[in-house]
């Protein structure tokens, strides 16, 4: 399965990733490559929690363009 993630650096310098996709489905790490690799098991994790709850594996994401 290919899912999008974000991932960015906190004021403390640890670094954040989220999966949009996957509601409330976030991880951390002290620098990008432990943040992905942490998200990857949040991710695994989160799809086996919403499974045995009956819901769907992900929501809609969509891109939409905002002027400024």
């Amino acid at each position: 399965m290919k899912l999008i993630i974000s991932i960015y650096q906190d004021e403390d310098g640890t670094f954040i990733a989220e999966c949009p996709s996957i509601p409330g489905c976030v991880s951390q790490g002290a620098s990008e490559a432990d943040a992905e690799a942490n998200i990857m098991d949040a991710i695994r994790e989160c799809l086996a929690v919403r499974a045995e709850m009956g819901l769907p594996p992900t929501v809609a994401t969509r891109e939409i363009e905002v002027a400024i």
